[in-house]
């Protein structure tokens, strides 16, 4: 079976790619990766503060710290300097030790000053450059145009200071997602990766705290990325990823199913060790063979090609549902 694909323009031997985690925060543990079956792996984010030496600069870190809770570790246990260097060797070894490509993130939220350290990332040898963007919805007096056009200006500022390829990871939460992802691919970008997944929280009712809550994804948290993939994946030129609910060889599939390239694996990882990888190749080859398909190119996207599937991507599924007649 023929399992390589396109990923940010890249070809890779498959469609899994390891994404931004602790699973990805050394050259071992990236070995792993590849020994286990990775076609790519992208590095745990380097976060915008860590590039910004002027701290009267700094964006506030408590909207980050609702969002990401490993920022608290990634940012504050490190000196900036040295998470920087840090970084960029670890760019450095991990190409030494692997022939999958090595995809840098950046965890950002303004197109201010930092970008110019894409150029860093390039000269460390990094394969593309994945750019993790949320800017929280928090703010009344923000129009949603204007936080998209934080979006847009981030990857202008960037692919200014770098020919690396860009992937852009984001979330749901905008007014037009459809819009919003037609501008991000008019950039040029190679990847867009849907969707990030936020910290959850939740509250502790006898410690009166704010707790974590569903640290892990779950396999039915799959069907919003299917959703939004399916619908956008022949309206925008940059490739889709899926990222978020894939815990088996099913989800693989049913995202290329919806036209996505890759698939970002993380929490299937965390639960059942690298090693998951080869279940999951192997069970897709079957699944192939079956079909009767040679190549992932052979099932791309026959889901949300045909009409009547994107008419029930859209809203007659709950038409139906709502009226009794499904």
């Amino acid at each position: 079976m023929d399992l390589s694909t396109k990923f940010m323009g890249l070809t890779i031997k498959n469609p899994l790619v390891v994404s931004s985690s602790g699973l990805t925060n050394t050259a071992d543990k990236i070995k792993k990766c590849e020994d286990h079956g990775a076609g790519a792996v992208v590095l745990k984010s380097l976060f915008e503060e860590q590039l910004i030496a002027d701290k009267s600069k700094l964006h506030s870190q408590d909207d980050m710290y609702f969002w990401y809770p490993e920022a608290i570790n990634f940012v504050d246990t490190f000196s900036k300097d040295h998470g920087v260097a840090q970084y960029l060797s670890l760019i450095q070894e991990a190409k030494k030790k692997v022939n999958i490509p090595v995809i840098a993130s950046i965890n950002c939220v303004s197109p201010v000053e930092w970008p110019s350290f894409a150029k860093k990332i390039e000269e460390s040898g990094a394969d593309g450059l994945e750019l993790n963007i949320f800017i929280p919805p928090t703010e009344i007096g923000q129009t949603p145009n204007q936080i998209e056009e934080i979006y847009i200006d981030i990857v202008r500022e960037v692919k200014k200071n770098t020919n690396l390829p860009i992937a852009v990871k984001i979330g749901y939460f905008f007014t037009n997602i459809v819009r919003t992802v037609f501008k991000l691919s008019n950039t040029d970008i190679e990847s867009i990766v849907l969707f990030n997944r936020y910290y959850r929280p939740d509250i502790d009712i006898d410690k009166l705290q704010v707790i974590a809550k569903n640290i892990y994804s779950s396999p039915e948290e799959i069907t919003l990325s299917l959703r939004w993939i399916a619908l956008l994946s022949g309206l925008v030129k940059s490739e889709m990823v899926g990222a978020t609910g894939v815990h088996s060889h099913e989800g693989l599939i049913k995202y290329i199913l919806s036209g996505a390239n890759a698939v970002q694996l993380c929490s299937a990882l965390y639960k059942n060790g690298l090693e998951y990888m080869e279940e999951i190749l192997k069970n897709l080859e079957f699944w192939m063979k079956n079909k009767g398909y040679n190549s992932i190119s052979d099932f791309k996207g026959i889901i949300s090609k045909a009409a009547e599937n994107k008419h029930a991507f859209e809203r007659i599924q709950f038409m139906q549902k709502t009226t009794g007649k499904l």
